[in-house]
């Protein structure tokens, strides 16, 4: 079994509030998860306006797999025109 994480750092450049980075936030994470088949979460920054740190989780059984769908989320949200990507870290268990 194979643990990928994946720690997005992300800046909400436009977001004049809280209300409005929660808005490019949930939508992130709601079309990452049901496009991957990941879990995705806000992990930190949570009151912090113009900057947002996602974490990704996936498992399964073949690391070479698991890292190449990680990539594949980092360079979707990388074209994202609503958040920049700041900085990606990736880790297998």
């Amino acid at each position: 079994m194979v643990v990928g994480l994946l720690e997005l750092r992300l800046g909400v450049f436009e977001a004049l509030s809280l209300k409005d980075k929660r808005r490019v936030v949930k939508g992130l994470k709601d079309r990452l998860g049901g496009r991957h088949n990941v879990s995705v979460a806000e992990v930190d920054d949570l009151d912090r306006i113009q900057v947002a740190t996602l974490g990704v989780a996936m498992v399964a059984n073949d690391a070479g797999f698991v890292e190449s769908q990680l990539r594949k989320i980092v360079d979707e949200v990388g074209r994202d025109t609503r958040a920049s990507l700041i900085d990606f870290n990736i880790e297998l268990i």
